[in-house]
């Protein structure tokens, strides 16, 4: 289930402010910044945007 465009365009990186884009990795989804390659988990429909929750991951 991907998230609601409108929504997904006011969320930005907690860390640089960067634009995520929405995906699917190991069946599970995440957001992930266009700038900084943060990726963050999404759990039970709900993004996890704390700066801790973030994992560096290229490409």
């Amino acid at each position: 289930m991907a998230l609601d465009k409108e929504f997904l365009e006011i969320l930005a990186c907690p860390v640089c402010r960067g634009v995520f884009e929405w995906r699917e990795r190991d069946g599970k989804e995440e957001l992930r910044c266009e700038s900084c390659h943060r990726c963050y988990p999404i759990e039970e429909g709900i993004p996890v945007l704390l700066p801790d929750a973030g994992v560096v991951r290229e490409g």
